[in-house]
Order: C-alpha cells, then structure tokens, then sequence
C-alpha cells in the first residue's frame, strides 16, 4: 500500500542490528509498514527473520537502530508494554495453554483490560464478578467471530493443529493490536489447512483493520496474500518488491537454492 502524505506508517524500523557475542545476526535492517499492509518477511533459515520479529516484540534489545510503532519508539520497552502499546504476536511454535480451555486461552487476553482491582479479584466482590462475566461474554462473541465457539470448553492441547493456530490467532487479537506479527502461521500445516488460514489471514486484516507482518517459507502462503515482500539473507536485507518481482530476482534465487539455479534462471 502506498503511503499517503498525510499517512504515518505504523512501523518504521531504522538501520536495525543485532550482535549476540561476535555474531552479527541482523544488520542494518530497514523496513516501512503502512496501515493495512499486510506484507511478508522470507529468507532461507538462519537469515534474521524471528530475530526482527523479536526486536520488535521486545524479546530482544537490539544492540543498535531504531523501532518506531506508530511515530513513537519501542526501544527499552519490555514485551508486556509492546503489547499494551498495541503489538501482538505469535510464534513459529504454537504456544497456546495447552491444560486451559479454548476460552480460558482468549479470556486470559482480555485480563490485563478487565478492569477490576487486585482486592477485588481475591475477595471476590461484585465488581470483580460483573467484570468476569463481562470479559467472558466479549471472549465468547470473539470466538463465535473465529467459528470457535462450539469447542470453547475443549483443551486447547487436544485440538488439531490448524484450530490451535486459530486459538493462538484469536488469543493475539484479543490484545486488540494495531500490528499483528504472524511467525511461519503456516508451519505443520496441511494443504487444507494452509488454505483455510490463507482465508483467515485476509478475513482478521479486513475485519479487524490491521496491519500484519508475517514470515513465512510456505511460498504458496507468501505469493498468495501478502503485497509487499522483503527478503533477508545472513542478516541483511537483499530484496524488495511485489510477489512478482520477488518470485524473477535472481539474488533471491540464489539465496534459496544456489548460483547454479540463479544461473539457469
């Protein structure tokens, strides 16, 4: 989506790096995403991506750049402000309760805006029980909205794995974030699946009005829904541009399968 004049981006990361030791993971990193992007960041493994994702989320503090969500900057901010902030996030492992129920998993969500009191929780007054049922009517309309509601009282841990990744979604949106970070959605899925979330991807984005940023090595996901592409290798940036214009770069050819195959290309 190209950016209006009067239109601030609601991510602009600035010449990014990430030492751990001797090793420099990511290194100058720029990226611009503007309200209802929905764009993706590739590259083989070991190429920076979660490490990016994790700088943004405040997993990790970058060793130097800048991070700026919605014209004000993340640096120093620990993961639980990010999120308040209006940032949410999964991860490339599904990492949902597995012991709670599908409604506990989005209701937990929800508690940091429950807004009852400490006191009020542990004796239990009526504040605190007007409040719980409310939060627990706003988690059930939000699964209805995921077509979740028929399993809400499952465990989350007996689920298969294309609906917990729905329950990990629908978890990270209860947060009601400006910016969603999907990392590799797809992974473990089968091609049913994969369809059904490409559906949902295009469904939270329009119904929700956010901006994602995901990565992804499903190229079928990447070249089917995202706009824009940014492709890393060995920590730098090495490639910009529409799914067409990613899909014939012979520098991203390389980088996924070798020069032979760039040549040939």
């Amino acid at each position: 989506m190209a950016l209006n004049e009067n239109t601030q981006p609601v991510l602009q990361i600035d010449k990014l790096t990430k030492f751990f030791g001797g090793l420099c993971a990511v290194k100058d990193f720029d990226l611009v995403v503007n309200p209802n992007d929905l764009v993706g960041l590739i590259g083989p493994n070991g190429a920076g991506k979660t490490t990016v994702f994790n700088m943004i989320s405040g997993l990790y503090f970058p060793s130097s750049g800048e991070i700026n969500f919605q014209g004000e900057s993340l640096a120093g901010l620990e993961p639980f402000e990010i999120t308040r902030k209006g940032v949410g996030r999964t991860f490339q492992n599904i990492r949902v309760f597995p012991n709670l129920s599908v409604l506990d998993n989005v209701c937990i969500a929800y508690h940091p805006h429950a807004g009852y009191s400490l006191m009020d929780s542990i004796f239990r007054d009526r504040k605190y029980a007007a409040k719980e049922k409310e939060l627990v009517e706003r988690a059930q309309d939000f699964l209805e909205i995921f077509k979740l509601e028929n399993i809400q009282n499952e465990l989350a841990k007996n689920l298969p794995y294309g609906e917990q990744r729905r329950v990990e979604i629908a978890r990270a949106l209860a947060c009601d974030p400006r910016l969603l970070l999907l990392d590799e959605p797809a992974a473990g899925m089968n091609p049913r699946e994969i369809i059904n979330l490409m559906d949902l991807i295009h469904f939270i984005r329009d119904r929700f009005k956010l901006t994602i940023l995901l990565i992804e090595h499903q190229m079928r996901v990447v070249m089917g829904i995202c706009e824009g592409i940014t492709v890393m290798d060995f920590g730098e940036v090495i490639a910009r541009g529409t799914p067409k214009e990613i899909q014939d770069n012979l520098d991203v050819i390389e980088a996924y399968l070798g020069k032979g195959a760039a040549h040939a290309a």
